[in-house]
């Protein structure tokens, strides 16, 4: 199949060498992936991954993965694919598109020499700061496009305070695309803002943690389940095996909340922990951390519930109500 104009223009690739077809994965249920070859002149050739969608949501989407996977290539380039753009279709102006660099996959069992691991990378990630946006004279929490986690839109509008960011842009966002998707639940709404209310101020509020010295803005992936990590090797078939993460929904967070839903659906053992944490200590207190880990896996639970409905809405409740039970009548 022939390569849409917009994509050679933005790629600057010749059109009689360069071919699309299907690829398997897209991270997302609305989105297609194919694989862009283009033979170059020496006989060799370029190989991009690129993502498809319409309609505004696959365009918003985009614009939020492109800016993520650069935002954490920037800091750590061997630890996922970098963007090299977005935009639409020429021949059909409602289908979006997104390009990056093609990843050679494997098994996260394949051996990597003497790469650095998956926890070293994302330890090297969590320790370095967030740029300062545009506008503001300190790093914030948030992001500077809507990114989307699955498929729901996140509001990233800056916050000074992580705690303020993690109870509006997160819990109470969500509650409400929830509540949207599936309907009002009087009780269910209030065990969310208990949470947001009284929870989250005892637990992750400014003053409480890293000794009143509260936490750093880092760039977190944001979505990294073990669907979204793997060992590969970036762009060309030859080169060292590396841990690699892809479908990112970044924003400038605290470190833990990654490991929201790494917990969640599992697949990141004991060892891979100890040997993050070795280089990325636990915010203090450390005797909380569990539960501040329970804490941003709610979002997700959550997240599960507004797009997917069903069992997703008892496991919040029951994190939720462990959580109230202990932090809430400190509120």
């Amino acid at each position: 199949m022939k390569v849409d104009p917009a994509v050679l223009k933005l790629l600057q690739l010749d059109g009689d060498a360069t071919f699309v077809s299907s690829a398997g994965g897209g991270g997302c249920s609305s989105a297609s992936t194919s694989r862009i070859v283009s033979k170059l002149n020496n006989g060799s050739e370029n190989t991009f991954f690129m993502k498809t969608g319409s309609g505004n949501a696959a365009k918003v989407m985009f614009e939020g993965e492109h800016a993520s996977l650069n935002a954490i290539n920037t800091i750590v380039p061997s630890l996922c694919p970098r963007s090299y753009g977005y935009g639409n279709f020429e021949s059909d102006p409602n289908t979006s598109f997104l390009i990056t660099d093609f990843l050679h996959l494997t098994s996260r069992s394949s051996s990597r020499s003497n790469a650095p691991s998956l926890a070293q990378k994302l330890a090297k990630l969590h320790t370095t700061s967030a740029p300062t946006p545009d506008g503001y004279d300190r790093p914030m929490f948030g992001f500077p496009y809507t990114t989307c986690c699955g498929d729901t839109p996140q509001d990233n509008s800056y916050k000074e305070s992580w705690a303020d960011f993690y109870a509006e842009n997160r819990l109470r966002s969500i509650l409400r695309g929830g509540e949207k998707a599936q309907g009002p639940d009087n009780e269910f709404h209030n065990l969310v803002e208990a949470t947001a209310s009284q929870v989250v101020p005892q637990l992750i509020g400014d003053d409480h943690l890293n000794n009143g010295k509260r936490v750093t803005p880092v760039v977190v992936h944001g979505d990294l389940w073990s669907g979204n990590a793997s060992t590969g090797v970036i762009g060309s078939k030859e080169g060292e095996l590396e841990d690699l993460v892809f479908d990112s929904s970044a924003c400038y967070a605290h470190s833990e909340f990654e490991l929201g839903i790494m917990k969640m659906f599992g697949g990141f053992g004991r060892s891979f922990l100890e040997e993050y944490h070795e280089l990325c200590p636990k915010t203090e207190p450390v005797e909380e951390y569990e539960d501040r880990v329970k804490l941003y896996e709610l979002y997700h639970h959550l997240n599960h519930w507004a797009m997917f409905g069903g069992g997703y809405k008892s496991g919040a409740a029951s994190i939720m109500r462990s959580l109230v039970k202990r932090y809430g009548e400190k509120g």
